[in-house]
């Protein structure tokens, strides 16, 4: 039998990929190889407070990282279990 930890480390990724904006914010950063807030606000054409509240919690469960660049932050995806579901999800 397997351990149950790894079920409950894959169900808390399951449940911060679950909202819809978390789940576009790392969609789009796939796609873009990464991106700023700025560009995910007017993608998603919600308040940058809004974004980066859901970066935090991205960031916080290891899927995303930021990496500055003078003033800007460029964020990109860095689970590889976030990236295998998200791409398998959204394929095209």
């Amino acid at each position: 039998m397997e351990d149950i930890n790894n079920y409950y480390e894959v169900a808390e990724l399951l449940k911060v990929l679950g909202h819809p904006v978390r789940l576009c914010i790392v969609n789009g950063l796939l796609r873009n190889k990464g991106c700023n807030v700025s560009f995910m606000q007017s993608c998603l054409n919600i308040p940058q407070s809004t974004v980066s509240q859901h970066l935090a919690k991205l960031k916080s469960a290891g899927i995303i990282v930021g990496e500055r660049n003078g003033l800007e932050i460029k964020y990109k995806v860095v689970n590889q279990i976030a990236i295998d579901l998200v791409t398998s999800l959204f394929d095209e």
